[in-house]
């Protein structure tokens, strides 16, 4: 792994996976009237993913899915694997409204090396929205700066699934990845513990990169790594 590399993948590697990662739907999102085909691999039930239209009333107020619990004031430390640096997530307290639903905010906070030598160091910053959907998908609405859904063609997807099944897969956004369900009884062991029965997403980007990405039930996202494709960056969950 070469220095450079994470300062340009960290961003993209948390918000594919959390896609904090991630996130309406046929028969659970009603104004989905322009929402685009499903996009393959297929295999989630009655979703339409993506879609530039979320219906607000079929969103709730909070973000409890167990594989990706989204709680105000809670955050989340990632070292970064083989490279100085490392990578604070954290859910704010206030809210904001993307297309037409209240979204909740999560910040990316990363402190990374820019130098070989680790003498310099920068602090890059991203803000994303999610919500959560009356039947437990969470849906990542877009990011701060780049898209929106709903704007600009960009199209909301999932973040996570409320229940995950082996080869389910999903857009988690459009522009952005395609993801698939690869493990659900995944391990692994990272400075926060030993954790079992993780669910293991694997995600390729635009550009043909994949990561895979595993969560813990009530822990949320406990590690990420590059499978394929540069840049290439691994984050572990210390706590």
């Amino acid at each position: 792994m070469t220095r450079a590399a994470p300062r340009h993948a960290v961003r993209r590697t948390l918000a594919t996976a959390v896609s904090l990662a991630a996130l309406a739907t046929v028969g659970l999102v009603s104004g989905c009237s322009s929402a685009s085909p499903s996009s393959p691999p297929a295999g989630v039930d009655e979703l339409t993913v993506p879609t530039p239209s979320p219906d607000p009333r079929d969103f709730v107020d909070v973000i409890d899915n167990p594989w990706l619990p989204l709680e105000p004031g809670a955050q989340w430390s990632y070292d970064l694997v083989d490279g100085p640096g490392g990578v604070l997530v954290r859910v704010a307290e206030e809210r904001r409204t993307v297309a037409g639903v209240a979204a909740t905010v999560v910040e990316t906070v990363a402190t990374l090396s820019d130098d070989p030598d680790g003498s310099g160091w920068s602090t890059p910053t991203s803000t994303d929205y999610f919500a959560q959907d009356d039947a437990g998908n969470v849906w990542w609405l877009g990011r701060e700066g780049e898209w929106l859904a709903g704007e600009a063609g960009a199209e909301a997807g999932i973040a996570m699934l409320a229940t995950p099944r082996l080869g389910d897969g999903y857009a988690q956004a459009r522009p952005g990845p395609l993801a698939e369900v690869v493990d659900l009884e995944g391990e692994a062991r990272v400075p926060a513990g030993a954790f079992e029965d993780l669910v293991v997403v694997e995600t390729t980007e635009p550009g043909g990169r994949v990561l895979r990405s595993a969560y813990a039930r009530g822990a949320g996202l406990v590690s990420v790594e590059t499978e394929t494709g540069a840049p290439d960056a691994s984050l572990e969950l210390v706590g």
